[in-house]
């Protein structure tokens, strides 16, 4: 595993997001919630901006971010061009931290604990991609199933 695969991945994944969030059809849909599903798109796309900027960006770059998880959850009808800008402002956090890592930091402990155990950088590195990746495919899903109704 290199930083470039990672870096590469992050930004893809992103991208996705962003454009999963610009393809609802009417921007209040990005809010609803549908039979069975509990978080909106745009809920899940607060609640990985919050998530990138808490892990990577405040513990591994230390730029002071200060995670409020409750209002990733909690807001509703953010706008989706500040929803958007977040994105774009995550991605390039992500990038920069990351770029910026030094490759031997990689198998070293991670700063904060993770479920009351210590695991190391490259861990939670692919655990933060894995969880980008399964919320990415729970907002595709949302939109689709919005905008068949």
């Amino acid at each position: 595993m290199t930083l470039e695969t990672l870096i590469s991945i992050y930004q893809r994944d992103l991208d996705k997001l962003k454009e999963e969030i610009l393809a609802y059809p009417h921007e209040q849909d990005i809010w609803k919630t549908a039979d069975g599903i509990s978080n909106s798109g745009g809920t899940l796309a607060l609640h990985l901006i919050g998530n990138l900027n808490h892990f990577i960006g405040a513990s591994l770059g230390n730029t002071g971010y200060v995670r409020d998880r409750e209002a990733e959850f909690a807001l509703r009808d953010v706008p989706r061009q500040k929803v958007i800008a977040d994105i774009d402002e995550i991605k390039q956090i992500v990038g920069e931290t990351l770029t910026n890592l030094p490759l031997a930091r990689l198998t070293k402990a991670y700063p904060l604990p993770w479920r009351d155990k210590e695991v190391s950088v490259d861990f939670m590195l692919i655990h933060l991609l894995s969880h980008l990746g399964y919320h990415l495919g729970q907002v595709n899903y949302h939109r689709r199933i919005l905008s068949v109704k």
